[in-house]
């Protein structure tokens, strides 16, 4: 196994931007019988992103990283040009890793002219997100169908941080009869708590330090749901968190963990959500909640 991992490192990374050979590297390496893991990435790359290709690479034989900023998922007035794109370091760090190939493709290839198709997806969709930013998910949609066909990988990994996304993806392969696999790992934290995104670089230092109100909110609604309180309850400790600090707060939220819906058993299990603007960075973040054996309704 060791010497696996340091031939992979010593062989050196594959930089590619046509899709065309792209898809063919990915194709050949399958029918040599390797398994291909792909991780979908907008570039900005941290130790979350870093956590993706470990496990990329533990569960299969070659990695492809993409790293490619989708303008389709983008509303006008958001941060499309000063979405922050360090290149350099992104391969830098790639290739580190051990990556076997990155992907970098210009707008015109992945969206060459004529190809008007826009993939829609109603359910987990609709609500959060969905509401705060119309018609994010069809371009995140859009384009994660558009890179599965250039990468036609046997996995691709996605982090828990985006859990609305991946229900978003999980549902577009499905309707789609994509043949990949979808693995979702574990959100990576910075050492207090926040949640790792590349949008962390954008807070100031006094912003930075109220950011702490997602997870810690996170936790005491966590601490309410576990201590059997109703939903309600648990979802007030959230939002108070946030107020607290001064953070405003888009939603604060306890739902299904498949369809984003109201509770059908209060037990469980479900999934905390909570986004909250800090100036004009807005921020996401999200605590799965185990089954529970009691619920004392007197807590409402």
């Amino acid at each position: 196994m060791q010497a696996d991992i340091a031939a992979a490192h010593a062989m050196p990374m594959r930089l590619e931007t046509e899709p065309a050979r792209m898809t063919a590297a990915v194709l050949a390496a399958r029918s040599q019988g390797r398994r291909v893991g792909f991780v979908p990435t907008m570039g900005a790359l941290h130790a979350g992103h870093a956590s993706l290709v470990e496990a990329a690479a533990k569960a299969c034989d070659d990695v492809v990283v993409s790293i490619f900023v989708n303008p389709t998922q983008f509303a006008p007035h958001e941060d499309f040009a000063r979405y922050p794109r360090p290149l350099a370091a992104d391969l830098g760090l790639l290739e580190r890793l051990g990556v076997r190939c990155a992907f970098t493709p210009p707008v015109e290839a992945v969206y060459p002219r004529g190809l008007a198709e826009r993939i829609e997806v109603g359910g987990p969709a609709e609500p959060f997100e969905g509401v705060v930013r119309p018609g994010h998910f069809a371009g995140v949609a859009t384009v994660v169908k558009r890179l599965f066909e250039i990468v036609p990988a046997d996995a691709a990994f996605f982090g828990a941080k985006d859990w609305q996304q991946t229900l978003v993806v999980k549902r577009m392969v499905a309707a789609c009869g994509i043949p990949i696999e979808i693995v979702v790992c574990p959100t990576v934290r910075e050492a207090d708590g926040l949640a790792m995104s590349s949008r962390n670089a954008y807070l100031s230092p006094a912003d930075r330090a109220r950011a702490v109100a997602l997870p810690e909110g996170l936790a005491a609604a966590a601490a309410c749901w576990e201590a059997g309180a109703d939903v309600a309850v648990a979802e007030q400790a959230l939002r108070e968190a946030l107020d607290a600090r001064g953070i405003a707060c888009d939603y604060a939220a306890i739902v299904d963990p498949e369809s984003l819906g109201p509770l059908a058993d209060p037990r469980g299990p479900a999934v905390a959500v909570v986004a909250g603007r800090l100036g004009a960075t807005r921020l996401i973040d999200n605590r799965p909640l185990p089954v529970r054996r009691v619920v004392d309704r007197a807590a409402g």
